[in-house]
């Protein structure tokens, strides 16, 4: 008697989505494998579980944290499109051509919209909390800069950006039309 080993193929699934981008990106449509699927998941997951696209209400967190959890997507995008590999990482039709800056694709959501943000406002708030009294709570302090409320507007804008985003990948994931 002879015991076979049964072989399977792995098929990849290839679909067409159409997806509208923040940040002056546009509309894009491309065939979207199994590995663009997960790396758009992991991407999703990511935005939607931070500030980066839940309101922050004037009486509510430190913006602060919120700077520090928008930077850290820069290292979380890093590692989910290197562990994806290259056809997600480098080409304009890819989640990574929509989250990085590749040449092609011109303007992209990390490069043209978070970027601008936390370079502007890094440098400033980080000034402002360098002349923070004794006494005087991270809070309080944040509260009484004259610029918290243009901060707390222009992170609402870009909040909004970031949803599109969400949105974006959750229809290249698969997990929403």
């Amino acid at each position: 008697m002879r015991v076979g080993v049964a072989r399977r193929r792995h098929r990849v699934s290839l679909e067409t989505v159409s997806v509208s981008l923040p940040f002056g990106i546009g509309s894009m449509a491309w065939k979207v494998d199994t590995t663009q699927k997960k790396a758009a998941w992991s991407l999703y997951v990511e935005l939607v579980t931070r500030i980066a696209v839940q309101p922050l209400e004037v009486d509510q967190g430190l913006v602060r944290e919120a700077l520090n959890s928008l930077y850290s997507l820069f290292g979380t995008t890093r590692e989910v499109l290197k562990a994806a590999g290259l056809n997600v990482g480098a080409a304009r039709d890819s989640v990574g051509g929509i989250a990085l800056a590749q040449p092609a694709a011109g303007i992209a959501v990390l490069n043209n919209g978070l970027r601008p943000f936390l370079a502007k406002w890094h440098p400033l708030l980080q000034a402002w909390e360098g002349r923070r009294p004794v006494g005087v709570s991270p809070k309080e302090h944040e509260q009484s800069w004259s610029e918290e409320p243009k901060l707390r507007s222009e992170l609402e804008a870009l909040r909004g950006g970031l949803e599109d985003y969400a949105k974006a990948l959750a229809v290249i994931a698969g997990v929403e039309d």
